[in-house]
């Protein structure tokens, strides 16, 4: 099968998901188009650099980076715009439009931001990962018309292996363990994915009105719950702890917090960034945490904060987000 036509995520799209879509994709449009800043070749092969999607009026949208000792340091932007973006050891997803339709691709990028494939992706991106050996890439996608969601917004992850060419259309086809035990629901969401390894991931599962971060094992096409109350994981690169965001009071409608977890006695430390973070945070290396905070509906900037719940939140790249560390795990 050629892979590069098959359609990923495929699930029925509402009305209310195409306008959502074109809207978005209008706005996406407009913000790729100014050519206020030339493009340069961007580097994302491993190194001392951050990558991340500019929201900068000159060059909104487009793919970027900086240097990560320098605070913030010049930025090179690149001609590719991404609606989200990430990259490790030298491979790069690029989750875009497709078209002046209300359509989407995952773009494979290289180190130089060249394409090797692209795929039809169904659905409003959200998230987008890499595995550290570049192989493996993941992304999370809105979607419309689960029967028991009432028309709103549902997630949906797939990931595919750009070597071996294997799929994974959505988690909710894997087995699920809830608390020891086999679990099945027709309310099941995925969204957030980080990568241990080639085989281990991290994620969200949101099932009964309940948010839990759940391991799974892409080869035994297995997810299993470890605590609740745990979005959009991060995994240091030392794979000993989970940079994560957890509603207050466990209520999404008053904010997120962000914190780490520490996987092996699973103790949660409050970071000292106190704003409502809905991002999926990054590392910069084993000390540091990265994310995006907004300040209105197209501008945002890339803030880091220590690990340890320590300092004070520092603007690290302004007019950012979707930040990815360069830097060999």
């Amino acid at each position: 099968m050629n892979l590069g036509r098959r359609v990923l995520l495929a699930s029925g799209l509402s009305v209310l998901l195409l306008l959502v879509a074109v809207g978005y994709v209008v706005v996406a449009g407009h913000r790729g188009s100014a050519p206020a800043v030339a493009a340069t070749t961007v580097d994302a092969s491993p190194g001392p650099r951050i990558l991340f999607r500019s929201t900068d009026p000159g060059s909104m949208g487009r793919v970027a980076t900086v240097g990560s000792g320098q605070r913030p340091g010049p930025r090179t932007v690149s001609g590719v715009a991404c609606n989200r973006v990430y990259a490790a050891a030298g491979t790069v997803i690029c989750l875009r439009p497709d078209g002046p339709l209300a359509t989407y691709q995952l773009a494979v990028l290289d180190a130089r931001l060249k394409e090797v494939q692209t795929y039809p992706l169904v659905g409003v991106p959200n998230r987008a990962r890499v595995s550290p050996s570049g192989h493996w890439l993941a992304w999370t996608v809105f979607v419309t018309g689960d029967s028991y969601n009432g028309g709103r917004f549902s997630t949906r992850v797939g990931m595919i292996n750009t070597v071996t060419g294997d799929t994974v259309d959505t988690l909710e086809t894997f087995a699920v363990t809830l608390n020891g035990r086999p679990y099945r629901a027709a309310d099941l969401n995925f969204w957030g994915v980080t990568f241990a390894g080639d085989r281990t991931f991290y994620a969200t599962m949101s099932t009964g009105g309940r948010r839990y971060l759940v391991v799974g094992d892409v080869t035994a096409r297995t997810v299993r719950t470890l605590v609740s109350n745990v979005e959009c994981p991060s995994l240091s690169p030392d794979g000993t702890r989970i940079a994560f965001k957890s509603a207050r009071d466990g209520d999404p409608s008053k904010g997120w917090r962000l914190s780490v977890l520490d996987l092996a006695t699973m103790h949660r430390t409050a970071l000292a960034e106190t704003r409502s973070v809905d991002d999926q945070a990054a590392w910069l290396g084993n000390a540091e945490v990265m994310y995006a905070v907004r300040r209105g509906t197209k501008a945002s900037d890339v803030w880091s904060v220590p690990a340890d719940g320590s300092g004070a939140p520092t603007k690290l790249i302004p007019d950012a987000e979707s930040p990815a560390s360069l830097a060999a795990s």
